[in-house]
């Protein structure tokens, strides 16, 4: 797939998750705005009022001048406060309000991405206040899938209407995350040299893929079949990504060989903010 495509792929993808909260939302009855999510100290309207607030500050919109609480304890980081602002100004609008803003940002966001004069890989920056960083384009368009399908995920199991696992966006999703195995493997868990461990996920996105720790301790990944590695993992789509994107600790998940190794992966699986 060529640069270009990839930002095509990427911009379709990202289209029809956003959309799909949108549906998700317009039936959704007013009491449910309140329900929690898996990300802390969230409800469904926070995490509708994260999705509106990025896609914003990518518009160019200014950020909000607004005070924070001080008793908000799921805000740790100078990063979780950054994220929290936007958040925090939105708690005081109805649901009516917040599904009309998202609407009219989807609206905005599809025209600029259409007219947008980037090239794939034009350095872009990212909208993450004190984790920003510089991008190229094609990057920067990844990481918005990635995020909005996970929130569209967090979104489908308060409310319970799961949908969307094997979509465009959990495909790429998937690509992303699996960038990071090797480095929650060899670097965050410290599997010592030669250490192998596989992956085996089922469900509706099927994969195998295993981390091979070389002499120096680095971490490649392949889709090479080890009939003896240090750990095999064992589980479904959805477990894995919602380990790797921090979403507590689903199962089942199945650990074979070193439980020790095993434990310090998974206590290091996760590898978004």
């Amino acid at each position: 797939m060529t640069d270009n495509q990839t930002v095509q792929a990427c911009i379709d993808a990202w289209t029809q998750s956003i959309e799909s909260i949108s549906e998700l939302l317009a039936a959704l009855p007013t009491d449910s705005w309140n329900r929690a999510t898996e990300c802390p100290g969230w409800s469904v309207r926070d995490v509708v009022s994260h999705v509106i607030a990025v896609e914003s500050e990518l518009l160019g919109d200014p950020r909000p001048i607004h005070s924070l609480p001080r008793d908000l304890r799921h805000v740790t980081t100078e990063f979780a406060r950054y994220v929290e602002l936007p958040v925090d100004k939105r708690r005081c609008h109805t649901p009516i309000e917040l599904t009309s803003e998202l609407d009219y940002i989807v609206i905005r966001r599809s025209r600029a991405l259409r007219d947008s004069r980037y090239e794939p890989g034009d350095l872009v920056r990212t909208p993450a206040g004190p984790l920003a960083r510089d991008l190229p384009y094609w990057a920067l368009l990844r990481e918005r899938v990635l995020d909005v399908w996970v929130h569209e995920q967090d979104l489908r199991r308060a409310i319970g209407v799961p949908g969307n696992l094997a979509s465009p966006a959990a495909l790429i999703t998937r690509d992303l995350l699996l960038e990071g195995l090797p480095k929650a493997v060899a670097r965050l868990a410290g599997a010592p040299a030669g250490t192998v461990v596989s992956f085996d996920v089922t469900g509706e996105v099927e994969f195998l893929r295993t981390v091979r720790v070389d002499a120096d301790g680095r971490g490649t990944l392949d889709e090479r079949v080890s009939l003896a590695p240090g750990v095999q993992f064992t589980m479904d789509w959805e477990t894995y990504a919602r380990l790797a994107c921090g979403r507590g600790r689903p199962g089942p998940v199945k650990a074979e060989g070193d439980q020790e190794l095993a434990a310090r992966v998974l206590a290091n699986f996760a590898l978004t903010p």
